[in-house]
């Protein structure tokens, strides 16, 4: 029986897609850089930010990688809520899943998530919410999962992560639990095709965690 839902956040609960497009934009204006469209950052974000901004510069020394995170993080810092939105459902779901833990693993930072959590009243759902930098190693690690499971006492069998892309879904098989996708987010039906439920609205939850528990 399930007690424990994991979830992403970037591309499953929230759209956050321009911010983060911007925020990179705006990160490596100095350096010469293209102008990233809104579908070419879904396509790259994913692994953490400083590993994808490392990928993205032309010089890849120590100053130029700590000058395009500053740029990044002072930017997106102000900026989280310009254009984020919640996915239609997300609210109402959540609602009526009163009866499991409810977590949020993200390799955003901490203090991000939560405060777009927060900024869309959706945070009030969750009993805890793991950033970048709350466990020591991000998705696709098992790691957070293992936590969250000691954290609240339950077995693999007993939790699910639900996610947009294959980081969420390696990180469940690696921790043992079972994985749903959403093909809504950041990702191609194709990317996700390894996970053991997928879903085209976050409503269908409710019917696919009865049969999970079946």
């Amino acid at each position: 029986m399930l007690k424990l839902l994991i979830f992403d956040l970037d591309g499953t609960l929230t759209d956050t897609a321009q911010d983060i497009a911007d925020a990179i934009n705006y990160a490596l204006k100095p350096f010469g850089q293209k102008i990233y469209s809104v579908e070419e950052t879904k396509a790259m974000v994913g692994s953490g930010i400083s590993k994808l901004l490392e990928s993205l510069l032309p010089v890849k020394d120590n100053r130029s990688k700590e000058t395009v995170t500053n740029r990044f993080l002072e930017y997106y810092s102000e900026h989280l809520l310009d254009n984020t939105k919640v996915y239609p459902y997300v609210k109402e779901t959540l609602s009526k899943l009163d009866n499991y833990k409810k977590a949020v693993v993200s390799n955003k930072r901490e203090a991000f998530s939560k405060s777009i959590l927060e900024g869309h009243g959706i945070l009030e759902f969750f009993d805890i919410v793991f950033g970048s930098d709350s466990v020591p190693e991000k998705k696709p690690s098992p790691v957070p999962i293992l936590k969250l499971l000691e954290k609240f006492h339950v077995t693999c069998d007993e939790a699910v992560i639900i996610g947009d892309s294959n980081y969420d879904i390696e990180a469940g098989k690696a921790g043992g639990i079972k994985t749903i996708a959403v093909t809504y987010g950041f990702r191609s039906r194709e990317v996700l095709k390894d996970a053991d439920f997928i879903i085209d609205s976050f409503d269908e939850l409710l019917n696919v965690l009865p049969k999970i528990n079946e």
